[in-house]
């Protein structure tokens, strides 16, 4: 019989992704999403269980239902101007849903949890390659929130043994290479489904926040992971909390960043299209520059990144923008 995770989030971008990753690797992933973001035409690798984190009673129900090895945790807002204008909702939506999650899960003597964190967590910390020994100084609500839950984490595992993987990231971008899965929020925030969509027309143009900033080119610096890679690395994560490894922090990132005018010129390669944008004002919250760099999950994990070139990324992102996208 199969060993069954329970994967929060996981009718959402990454979460979906996981899933398909998760059944590919001998698993039958549990998702278990209230639909706030995800998309039901996304659910297609096992098990649908609709509910909110917030119902404890309804997490104590699909844990004794399905019996979980282990937790995915995807679910949370993620947006960070919106954590700046209302913080209160991102400490209630995701401190509270997961301490919810946590306490369900030790009660239900499931001690594997792999979580979805953020280099967010770091803030704005220029001109270094953020690893796990940084200094977590977060400059937003979204961050601190996932900070608070990495700490969390920690006391759980101290107090009763539950054992954790935290992956901290930040751009993921991409999608499934078969076109079965993909990128698309509402609203849209991501600066490559953004941008695909000015492509096509969907919308009259992209806005490039802030061009002032101290980069080589005045936008903003990201490091971007392709979506495949990224849950491939969070089953190697769960494949090492069931070898009985201690709990660990992991960097998920290519150790090189990416300006959004070098992203817009890569998508002119790849889509032999125009990019139209229009210059707005910076975003509160957001760094200047944030890479990072993956050298433990290389050594510990041996994960190997296949598609996250910047080409690649944009090509799948494109592939899968073309041919079908989820029903509103």
């Amino acid at each position: 019989m199969k060993p069954h995770v329970l994967v929060t989030g996981g009718a959402g971008y990454i979460g979906s992704h996981a899933c398909k990753a998760l059944s590919r690797a001998g698993y039958v992933p549990v998702c278990f999403d209230n639909f706030s973001t995800g998309w039901k035409e996304a659910v297609k690798f096992g098990p649908l269980e609709q509910g909110d984190l917030a119902d404890r009673a309804r997490l104590d129900e699909v844990f004794a239902k399905y019996q979980p090895i282990a937790v995915m945790h995807f679910a949370a807002l993620s947006l960070v101007g919106e954590s700046m204008q209302n913080p209160s909702k991102y400490w209630r939506t995701n401190v509270n849903c997961a301490l919810n999650l946590i306490e369900a899960a030790v009660e239900a003597d499931c001690k594997n949890f792999v979580f979805s964190s953020t280099c967010a967590t770091y803030g704005d910390q220029d001109g270094v390659v953020l690893d796990e020994d940084t200094e977590q100084r977060p400059i937003n609500a979204y961050g601190g929130s996932k900070r608070a839950i990495e700490d969390m984490l920690r006391d759980f595992g101290a107090s009763h043994g539950l054992n954790s993987v935290i992956f901290r990231y930040f751009n993921v971008a991409g999608a499934d290479p078969d076109a079965e899965l993909g990128e698309q929020h509402v609203p849209e925030t991501h600066l490559i489904p953004l941008m695909l969509d000015a492509i096509a027309g969907k919308r009259p143009a992209l806005t490039v926040f802030g061009s002032d900033y101290p980069t080589r080119d005045g936008t903003c610096i990201r490091d971007y992971v392709h979506v495949s890679d990224l849950v491939d690395a969070h089953v190697l994560g769960l494949k090492w909390l069931e070898s009985g490894k201690p709990s660990r922090v992991f960097c998920l990132g290519s150790g090189n960043g990416f300006s959004v005018r070098e992203v817009i010129d890569a998508s002119r390669t790849v889509t032999n299209r125009d990019v139209p944008i229009v210059e707005g004002e910076r975003r509160a919250g957001d760094a200047a520059c944030l890479v990072s760099g993956s050298k433990r999950a290389l050594e510990e994990l041996g994960w190997q990144p296949q598609r996250s070139d910047l080409s690649v990324m944009i090509g799948d992102a494109w592939r899968w923008h073309q041919a079908k996208e989820y029903e509103y």
